[in-house]
């Protein structure tokens, strides 16, 4: 097999609603191959690499622009996306648009030129690495593994994000606000002084806060606050 990803017999690129999760709605199963995604108007690189991918034991989805990338469903397993910046797809303007709603899925940007400023702004948007064409297989596949550990990582960390503000959406707004003052530090009969309520009250909302936000001690409550904080008003005592 040739160094550089060109040369593969061609395969046929399948599906996205096919290969991907339902936008995050379920957990990885451990068994379920990561995704590389490719984004490239190169109909001959996208079905090389498509080939290249699956040989890895990789699933893999090819789109003609990135855009087609950006409608289809965020997936529910490890992914990356091999992205080649065109000038027809406003290049780094579109590698920052994916970086920003699509975290979990770290991007490899490739290209015909390796120009340093490029390389650099696309490394400060976000990109794992910058590869120039024609793309060199050992390099490639590197860069690949280490963005789908990436990738896993990102995924785990979304996951768990996203059942925190689950049980924090179960909270009352009573409760919230318990919580809100409880994580700032105040003592119970602070709490109570607060919201005009008594210290016992004040117990039996914190009990439930602790419960549904499955806290085992108040420290564990504090460090989930300070991850949703920076969802807008996510702590909030109004």
């Amino acid at each position: 097999m040739s160094s550089a990803v060109t040369g593969f017999p061609a395969a046929s690129p399948r599906n996205a609603t096919h290969v991907v999760g339902s936008d995050l709605g379920v957990c990885p199963a451990s068994n379920v191959a990561p995704i590389v995604f490719v984004a490239d108007d190169d109909i001959s690189l996208r079905e090389s690499l498509d080939v290249l991918a699956r040989c890895e034991g990789w699933q893999v989805v090819t789109f003609a622009s990135p855009y087609e990338f950006l409608a289809c469903p965020r997936a529910s397993v490890p992914s990356c996306l091999i992205f080649a910046l065109s000038p027809h797809n406003s290049g780094l303007e579109v590698q920052e648009q994916i970086a920003r709603e699509r975290a979990e899925t770290p991007i490899i940007v490739v290209s015909r030129f390796g120009h340093v400023p490029t390389t650099v702004q696309a490394i400060k948007a976000g990109a794992v690495d910058f590869l120039v064409k024609p793309l060199n297989r050992d390099v490639l596949l590197a860069a690949v593994r280490l963005s789908l550990e990436r990738g896993r990582v990102a995924l785990d960390r979304e996951m768990q994000l996203r059942d925190l503000r689950n049980c924090y959406a179960s909270l009352t707004p009573r409760e919230r606000k318990v919580m809100a003052l409880v994580v700032s530090g105040l003592l119970n009969k602070q709490v109570g002084g607060e919201l005009g309520i008594s210290e016992f009250t004040v117990k039996a909302h914190r009990g439930q806060v602790m419960q549904k936000m499955k806290a085992s001690f108040l420290a564990d409550l504090v460090r989930m606050a300070a991850r949703l904080r920076p969802a807008p008003q996510a702590i909030h005592l109004a």
